[in-house]
């Protein structure tokens, strides 16, 4: 198995194959997705605990998201049940992932502390606002800055970490190992992906609702509400299947054979 090495071009074309795969059954993927985001904030409400056991949970609901898209890409049925499917190989590796992030997540929240005092550290665990002073002052800015930098490895190693292990049965070292050198590999065609994702999910339609808050500015509140709902509605289950074409194209078994994931 290897990385490929993808141009900037294959990178751009992602979130549209991403709205392809959607496009197979929009209904049940988006059903998929909002029973993750409600299982994850009923989850995250549990006092301690509940933060902890989601960020552990993440790379194998992960899968099971991953799951759904290589389910509509091959033609295969998608019911409601693939949400849990992650969790049905490879989970103590899968858990061991979840605390690995949750610690370096930890570990570059805290080296922030040295520009803000643990100011941006205690707004993003702890539900700390900070007053417009502070945010005015600079260093919890230079403390976000800090911490981006930090975590750009971290979500590399991450990015394709939970297929390898689930698919591949790779090590926990052995799968961030390679989604990290596949990621490095790859920086043109990522690069060009998140630019295309500004584009087309927040430039464009952020023109678009002005325009039409604009032309009637007395129903400003409900336009933005009939525009963002089925905006969100698309953008995300389309996200989740980008993602999943990344690793498609990304990932091939051998030089000369053609680039399809491992079943399950």
């Amino acid at each position: 198995m290897q990385a490929r090495k993808l141009t900037a071009r294959q990178g751009w074309g992602w979130l549209a194959a991403g709205l392809a795969i959607f496009l197979k059954n929009p209904p049940m993927l988006t059903l998929t997705i909002l029973g993750y985001w409600l299982i994850i904030a009923v989850v995250n409400a549990v006092p301690l605990l509940g933060p902890v056991i989601v960020t552990m949970s993440i790379p194998a609901f992960s899968v099971s998201l991953m799951n759904a898209a290589r389910n509509l890409d091959s033609g295969r049925t998608l019911d409601i049940q693939i949400l849990f499917s992650g969790f049905r190989s490879q989970l103590k590796t899968l858990i061991m992932l979840g605390g690995l992030y949750l610690v370096t997540s930890l570990l570059a929240l805290g080296a922030s502390a040295i520009a803000d005092g643990g100011m941006f550290l205690q707004m993003m665990i702890g539900g700390y606002r900070p007053s417009p002073e502070e945010l005015a002052e600079g260093s919890m800015l230079l403390a976000a800055q800090i911490a981006l930098i930090l975590m750009a490895p971290v979500i590399m190693a991450w990015w394709y970490a939970p297929v390898l292990v689930a698919w591949h049965g790779f090590s926990a070292g052995k799968a961030l190992f390679f989604s990290l050198m596949a990621c490095l590999r790859n920086w043109k065609p990522f690069l060009a992906y998140g630019i295309c994702i500004m584009t087309f999910g927040g430039l464009l339609p952020g023109l678009v609702l002005g325009l039409l808050v604009s032309a009637i500015p007395e129903a400003a509140s409900v336009a933005t509400t009939l525009f963002t709902l089925p905006l969100v509605f698309v953008l995300a289950p389309t996200l989740i299947a980008s993602f999943y074409v990344s690793y498609r194209e990304v990932f091939s078994l051998a030089d000369d054979e053609e680039t399809r994931p491992l079943d399950a």
